[in-house]
This record gives structure tokens, sequence and C-alpha cells, in this order.
């Protein structure tokens, strides 16, 4: 399957679409206002604003609109100037980002981070789906390519391995736009090309074992992100996508439903569905209820033919 550039952007933005409403919807659910709105079937009122989720996704997809890569240098200064810190950005990615806006090398910083460990938080995985979505005719280079995206902020294997199986899920789901695709085939597909992370690997295997339960049951066994580590945020963001691939709605409203980091698991879980479904897997209500992106991302693809035209 051979993807023109303009494809390849077009299911990147349509993935990012349902990450960002995702994100937005879930975040509505930590607002106090909203504290009386049922997960299962309530809408919060609008606007829904989006979170670093949704901020971090757009300079991914941006990215690969302007160059058709990642190159981690450029990401890591995008990262560091656009970051709003009114989007609840996590203490450590703010000192990251920052020490990286004043100069420092992303290198440096990313493995110095939490007493030299590096994150193993679940930032590289919330904003991966439209780069998986992106190299959807190459399973192995959107592993890749993952890699390259998470090491600039998330040093630690988990982190990286995060990044790598909601990247490579929202791969193939994009590689079979309304075809079927079992949730067990996803989730493996995932595992075989996370070569790293212990834990996350674990979550994934176990994950295998719980399709046919409740959300709160496979969240109970696998964690909702209230760590907000990797390892307890992929293996049920794809859990919720795996089962619930054909329906984008159910998917959100599970990882709702469970709590923990709401936002970050159903924007994880968004991402994967629209990959599979394109945009018009949101429902519209909710596509016009949350905030529009950003200005700079929507120029992107003429920039990027621009840039072409000029023989940069």
């Amino acid at each position: 399957m051979a993807l023109t550039l303009d494809e390849r952007s077009a299911r990147a933005e349509g993935s990012l679409v349902g990450l960002s409403v995702g994100d937005a919807f879930g975040d509505q659910f930590f607002l106090l206002v909203n504290r009386d709105v049922s997960t299962e079937t309530g809408v919060p009122p609008g606007p829904w604003n989006w979170s670093d989720d949704t901020e971090m996704a757009c300079s991914i997809t941006d990215a690969l609109n302007q160059s058709g890569q990642i190159n981690q240098d450029d990401l890591a200064r995008a990262f560091a100037e656009r970051m709003d810190i009114g989007r609840r950005y996590g203490a450590g990615a703010l000192e990251l980002l920052e020490r990286i806006r004043d100069g420092d090398d992303w290198r440096r910083a990313s493995r110095e981070a939490f007493g030299g460990n590096g994150s193993y938080g679940n930032g590289a995985a919330m904003r991966v789906a439209p780069l998986g979505a992106y190299f959807c005719d190459d399973l192995d280079r959107a592993a890749e390519q993952a890699v390259l995206s998470a090491e600039i902020t998330h040093a630690h294997p988990e982190g990286v391995a995060g990044a790598v199986a909601i990247a490579v899920a929202a791969a193939l789901a994009a590689s079979r736009p309304g075809a079927p695709v079992e949730p067990r085939e996803l989730i493996e597909t995932a595992l075989d090309r996370t070569t790293m992370g212990e834990y996350v690997r674990r979550g994934l295997r176990r994950s295998l074992r719980l399709l046919a339960e409740t959300p709160r049951e496979a969240a109970r066994e696998l964690g909702n992100g209230n760590r907000i580590t990797a390892q307890d945020t992929v293996p049920f963001a794809l859990w919720a996508a795996a089962t619930r691939l054909d329906d984008y709605e159910s998917a959100v409203r599970a990882c709702v439903q469970v709590g923990g980091d709401m936002d970050t698991t159903a924007a994880m879980a968004g991402g994967i569905i629209a990959a599979h479904r394109g945009p018009a897997a949101v429902p519209a209500p909710w596509l016009q209820a949350r905030e529009p992106l950003p200005d700079w991302l929507t120029s992107s693809r003429a920039n990027r033919s621009e840039n072409i035209d000029n023989g940069k």
C-alpha cells in the first residue's frame, strides 16, 4: 500500500481529531462543575478545552506534515516553544521542556530526568497515535519513528515502550480503514513490535486475557493511568480501543468510567479508533464542542508544499 504524502497527512490528521476530542471529553470530568454529569450517557456542556496531550500531538502531526519523518532536534524545539503551562503539563515535563527552551540539549535533559532514570510516564504514548496513522503502510517504521518521538522526553524504556505500542496499534488500525481488526490481533501486533519495557509488555499480555471483561474489571487488572505511568495507562487504553474499535463513543466513555488519567486514556483510545474509521467516527456534537486546534497546525501541509517547491 503506497500512500502519497497528502494521504498520510489525512490519516494522521483524522487520528488527531479522535485523539483531541477524546482528550477534551475526558478532561471535562476533572472539573467540579461537571461532577454530576453521567459518565455513561452524559455530555458536558461545551466548549471542551484540550490538554497537553493534544498540544504535543499537534506538534508531532505538524512535524510529519512538514518533513515526513521525526527530526528529534526540531521536534524537541517545537515541544518546548509551544508549551502552554495552562494545558496541565506534569511537573516533570514542565521542568524538562523549560530546560530545552532555555537552550539545554534535550538528550541530556531527558536522561537526567527523575534522578537520572528518565521518565516512564505516559506522555510519549498519549501524543503518538497520529504518527502511527501516518506510517500505516509500514508497521516497523511506525515503531522506529515512535521511538524517536518518545526519546525526546522519555529516556526510560517503559516510557518508550508505551509510545511504540500505541503507534503500532494506530498504524495497524489505519492500514485497514473500515475493515475488521480483531481485538487480539491489534494487541498482539503492538506487543510483537514493543521490544522494550518489561512492565508495559506484561500489561499488554495481561490485557489479552481480559477481552471479554467490563471496563471496570479490565482497569482493576491493568490500571487506569492513576499513577501516570506508561505501564498503568497504555495496556488499558489499548484494551479499550481493541474491544471497541468500531464504536468511538463507547471506547472513550469506557476510559472515563474507570477514572484515573481519563483524558489521556481517552486520547490514546480515541486516536487509534479514528485512525481506523476516520474522523467521522467522532460524534459531530462532540467535535463541535471541542475547542479548535491551533492555527499553526492548519497550514502545515501548505507549508510543506511550499518547502518542496522551494527545494528545501
